[in-house]
C-alpha cells in the first residue's frame, strides 16, 4: 500500500515566524552595512575638520615669517642664517647694517633664525626676537641682541635680561613674556631652522646673495661690501648687444 504524504499549510503565526527567521540575517547585514557607512562618514568628516584646522593654522604661521629690511624690488637680496649667540654673527651685525644703509635702496636684507645647539641661550634669544616680531619690533630686538651679546650670553638668568630688553624697545611685557615660550614662536624658529638645513646650512653666519651662497672668505665686512658693490654695478651696466 503506497504511503500517502500529507502536507499541511502552516498557520499564519508559523508562517510569520518562518518569514521573520528568513529575513533576520539580511536585516542584520543591512544594519551592519548602514553602521559602517555612517561610521566612515563620521570619521571622514572628523579627519576633514582636523585637516582644515591644521591648514588654517599653517596659513597663520606663514604670515609675517620673513623678516626683511629694504624694498622688495631691490636689485640684491642678502639672506642671513644667524645665531644671536654666535660671536662671528655679532661681529658682522654692525657692519652689515652699515652696508645695508649705504646701499639702500638697492639692497634688501632678510634674517632667518638658525640657533646652534652648542650655544646655551641661542634658542631663547631667537624666541625673544620672534616674540618681539609679533609686536612689530623684530629688528629692534635683533639689533639689541647683537649689541648686548657679550652680556646676555653669559647671564645665569637670561630670561630676565631678555624681558628687560623687551621693555627697552617698548614692548608690552605681559604679552612678550607669554609669547616667548608659546608654541607659535617656537614653531617660527623651528621652521627657519628646517629651511636652513634643507639648503645645507650647518654653521653661522651663512649668507646667500640673490640665492647664491657667499664664500666664507667674503664674510669679512670689507670683502662682503666689495661683492655687493660689484654686483650692483654689474647689474646697472647695459647688456652687451
Amino acid at each position: 500500500m503506497e504511503e500517502t504524504k500529507i502536507f499541511t499549510e502552516p498557520s499564519p503565526v508559523v508562517a510569520r515566524e518562518r518569514s521573520v527567521r528568513l529575513w533576520v540575517p539580511f536585516l542584520i547585514v543591512g544594519i551592519v552595512g548602514l553602521m559602517t557607512i555612517a561610521g566612515g562618514t563620521i570619521l571622514y568628516r572628523a579627519n576633514r575638520a582636523v585637516a582644515l584646522t591644521i591648514s588654517s593654522k599653517d596659513a597663520e604661521l606663514n604670515q609675517g615669517l620673513v623678516h626683511a629690511r629694504g624694498p622688495a624690488d631691490a636689485k640684491l637680496t642678502l639672506e642671513e642664517y644667524g645665531d644671536f649667540q654666535c660671536p662671528p654673527c655679532g661681529s658682522l651685525a654692525g657692519p652689515l647694517k652699515e652696508i645695508e644703509e649705504r646701499y639702500s635702496p638697492h639692497l634688501r636684507v632678510i634674517f632667518h633664525n638658525f640657533p646652534l645647539i652648542t650655544h646655551d641661550h641661542a634658542h631663547e634669544a631667537a624666541q625673544a626676537a620672534e616674540a618681539a616680531g609679533l609686536q612689530g619690533k623684530f629688528w629692534e630686538m635683533h639689533d639689541l641682541l647683537y649689541r648686548e651679546q657679550s652680556i646676555w650670553s653669559k647671564a645665569a638668568d637670561v630670561h630676565t635680561l631678555l624681558s628687560s630688553y623687551a621693555g627697552m624697545i617698548g614692548l608690552n611685557l605681559e604679552r612678550f613674556n607669554k609669547d616667548i615660550d608659546s608654541p607659535e614662536v617656537k614653531a617660527r624658529v623651528d621652521m627657519d631652522q628646517k629651511k636652513g638645513s634643507s639648503l645645507g646650512v650647518t654653521n653661522t653666519p651663512t649668507l646667500f646673495l640673490n640665492g647664491s651662497s657667499v664664500a666664507p672668505n667674503d664674510l669679512h665686512p670689507g670683502n662682503l661690501e666689495k661683492v655687493i658693490k660689484d654686483t650692483i654695478e654689474n647689474s646697472e651696466k647695459p647688456a652687451a648687444k
